[in-house]
C-alpha cells in the first residue's frame, strides 16, 4: 500500500482569506512577531499575545475551507493508499473541509495551553492572561501554539512517516522555516519522491524533483484528480 505525505504552510489558507507571514497589510504586519510569537514576548506582555490570538481566532473563525482543503480530504478519504497530512498552519480549515488525523506540528489556534503545567484544554473564542488553568487553577494561560524558538509538535511520529512515504507533496509552503523545510531533503535523502505545490517556486524549489505552481485552489484539486484516476 502506497503512503503519500503531504505538509502544507500557509499558502493553502490565503485563498480562504487567512493571511501569510509576507502579506504586505495582513494581520501579521500589525505586529512585531519577536513580541507576539515568542515566550519571551508572552512573559513580557501576556495582553498584547491575547490581543493578537484572539484576533487570529475571530479572522479563522470567518473563514472557510477552499477548493485545497476540501480536496485533500477527498483524497485521503478516497485513495487506495494512505495519506498523511502534516501542516505548519494553526487554523483548522483541513478539519473544517473534511480532512482527519492531521498533524499540526504548530500547535492549534483554538487550543489552550498552561504555561504552568502544560495542561491543554479548547481555547474560549476569547482568553485573556487572568484565566485559570482547569487543572492546577494557576494564571498561566497560553495559545497552544509553538512560537519561535520552541521545538515543533509531534517530531518523531513526523519523520517516522516522512521515511515510510512513497510520496512527499509540499503544498504553500515557504520553505524558509525549519524544520519542516528539510523535510524534502529528508525525504529524498531515503529515496522518496518529491512534489512541491506551490503559487510560486519556494525558497527549497530545487530541491524537489518536479512541481507545479499556481494558486492552491486551481493546482490541488487537478492533482488530486490526476492521483485518484491513477490509483
Amino acid at each position: 500500500m502506497s503512503h503519500i505525505v503531504i505538509l502544507t504552510g500557509a499558502g493553502i489558507s490565503a485563498e480562504s482569506g487567512l493571511g501569510t507571514f509576507r502579506d504586505k497589510d495582513g494581520l501579521w504586519t500589525k505586529y512585531d512577531l519577536n513580541e507576539v510569537a515568542t515566550p519571551e514576548g508572552f512573559a513580557r506582555n501576556p495582553d498584547l499575545v491575547h490581543e493578537f490570538y484572539n484576533a487570529r481566532r475571530a479572522n479563522c473563525q470567518n473563514a472557510q475551507p477552499n477548493a485545497a482543503h476540501t480536496a485533500l480530504a477527498h483524497l485521503q478519504s478516497t485513495y487506495s493508499g494512505r495519506v498523511t497530512i502534516i501542516t505548519q498552519n494553526v487554523d483548522d480549515l483541513h478539519e473544517r473541509g473534511g480532512a482527519s488525523d492531521v498533524i499540526h506540528m504548530h500547535g492549534e489556534l483554538f487550543g489552550a495551553l498552561c504555561a504552568a503545567c502544560d495542561h491543554r484544554w479548547p481555547a474560549p473564542f476569547e482568553m485573556l492572561p487572568a484565566d485559570a488553568c482547569p487543572a492546577c487553577r494557576a494564571a498561566a494561560t497560553r495559545p497552544d501554539i509553538v512560537w519561535f524558538g520552541e521545538m515543533p509538535y509531534r517530531m518523531d511520529e513526523i519523520y517516522q512517516h516522512l521515511s515510510g512515504a512513497d510520496l512527499f507533496v509540499a503544498i504553500g509552503t515557504s520553505g524558509n522555516v525549519y524544520p519542516a523545510a528539510g523535510f524534502v531533503a529528508d525525504a529524498r535523502a531515503v529515496g522518496v519522491e518529491t512534489l512541491e505545490l506551490n503559487l510560486e517556486p519556494s525558497a527549497v524549489a530545487g530541491t524537489f524533483d518536479a512541481a507545479r505552481f499556481g494558486p492552491a485552489t486551481d493546482v490541488v484539486p487537478l492533482w488530486v484528480t490526476e492521483v485518484l484516476q491513477q490509483s
